[in-house]
């Protein structure tokens, strides 16, 4: 089926250092270049730029900006290695309005406080034209304050719980309704399950994520939550909770742990001798970047709810894998957030070249309505919400660390931050 039946029928609606990239000539970027429709016009910075940004004539700068330390750069390395090879690609294909993209990267440690410093350096002292990062929700609110005093413009490609909506964020990531609502009624209607034991990391994303599962379990499912506890970023000790979980026996094991505190749950689980296969667990949190450092084997039978799996058989999607492993290394792999990192340059440019200038405001205006055709999950659009339509899909672990897709949602989902009756 082709992405333009997919389409919304509303008008508005990590591991490897960087190598090889200069084999990546204009000819290997034409995906890159042919997504959505734009031209690179060069014009002279007065026209392009009025508000003090770091563009010149030929050269444009952004930042990047996510944990590559600390517990959570398991899962922020690969959305850094996208947004360097979507620059790549766009820099081969000409560059926006005619000017290269030139980056400054930023460490933002897995530190909350860190990254609010790091963002206004990169807003104040380096006056980038757009920010591509951040990765957990207290990341992005630490950084939001900063992006809104000094007008910066962050592309963030996290899924994450919604509530939240603002002028200078792009969510290129799922927010809540469209990553949990159609899994569960997916995991009840399929599965049978009834029974639901919630398990996150202790921050505002898994909180807020598993209030809106519980209330869709228990008032839309008519479910049960037999249990609900949460863990500090980097916690390792699960054995407690897993003789929890025997005890209960719930149906399905619903866990939004997040970073490296999954690589020590998934082996105790296995070690404690709760085979995936039979127990069902959905997580909201684990894509192929997290399950490369589980260890197939550990996870292997669980269920995955995003809106990207590496396994998505297109052409789009296999040619954005072969540059990326030619940019990356062979061994890499890609996951959600990896993916939805990509797309931000790439949408960034098509605002930037439909307003014809750099300047946030203009970019925020433009922004509504620009879409990607084919993207490497398929087709997508800003909503005027500034978040992006698309579809859920559920994957089911498989030995090897990859996803085999079982559950596409017919349709793409409208973004809804605010769901009236899960607040």
């Amino acid at each position: 089926m082709s992405d333009d039946e997919h389409r919304p029928q509303h008008s508005m609606s990590r591991r490897h250092l960087f190598r090889n990239g200069a084999s990546l000539t204009a000819a290997s970027v034409l995906f890159g270049a042919g997504m959505f429709s734009g031209r690179a016009v060069a014009g002279n910075v007065a026209a392009a730029n009025t508000t003090g940004l770091a563009v010149t004539d030929s050269e444009v700068t952004v930042g990047i900006l996510h944990s590559i330390s600390g517990t959570v750069a398991i899962s922020e390395t690969g959305a850094t290695q996208a947004e360097k090879l979507a620059i790549h690609q766009i820099n081969a294909a000409g560059g926006v309005l005619g000017r290269k993209i030139k980056f400054i990267q930023e460490d933002g440690a897995s530190d909350w406080p860190t990254f609010a410093e790091k963002a206004k350096k990169l807003l104040v002292s380096d006056h980038c034209a757009a920010v591509f990062g951040c990765y957990t929700s207290a990341s992005r609110k630490a950084v939001l304050p900063v992006f809104e005093q000094y007008n910066g413009l962050l592309y963030y490609p996290t899924y994450y719980e919604g509530l939240e909506q603002s002028k200078n964020i792009i969510y290129t990531g799922q927010e809540a309704t469209q990553q949990i609502l159609a899994s569960l009624d997916w995991i009840s209607k399929e599965r049978g399950a009834k029974s639901f034991y919630l398990l996150g990391s202790d921050y505002i994303w898994p909180r807020t994520s598993n209030k809106i599962a519980r209330k869709h379990i228990e008032n839309a499912l008519k479910g049960k939550v037999v249990g609900e506890e949460y863990f500090p970023l980097g916690h390792t000790q699960f054995n407690s909770v897993i003789n929890k979980i025997r005890l209960t026996k719930p149906d399905v094991i619903l866990s939004d742990v997040v970073g490296g505190s999954n690589v020590a749950f998934y082996k105790q689980l296995k070690s404690a001798g709760i085979d995936l296969n039979k127990q069902m667990l959905l997580t909201l949190s684990v894509s192929e970047d997290e399950a490369d450092g589980i260890g197939g084997d550990n996870i292997a039978g669980a269920y995955s709810s995003m809106k990207y799996f590496q396994s998505i058989d297109t052409p789009t999607n296999k040619k954005f894998i072969a540059d990326f492993k030619a940019m990356w290394g062979d061994k890499t792999v890609i996951g959600d957030v990896t993916q939805a990192a990509y797309l931000a340059p790439f949408l960034w440019k098509a605002a930037v070249e439909k307003c014809g200038s750099f300047d946030v405001d203009k970019v925020v205006e433009a922004s509504p309505g620009i879409e990607l055709a084919n993207a490497p999950e398929g087709y997508v659009k800003i909503h005027p919400n500034h978040h992006l339509w698309c579809k859920t899909r559920v994957g089911k672990a498989l030995p090897n660390g990859q996803f085999e897709v079982v559950y596409v949602s017919p349709e793409l989902i409208a973004p809804d931050p605010f769901p009236k009756g899960y607040q």
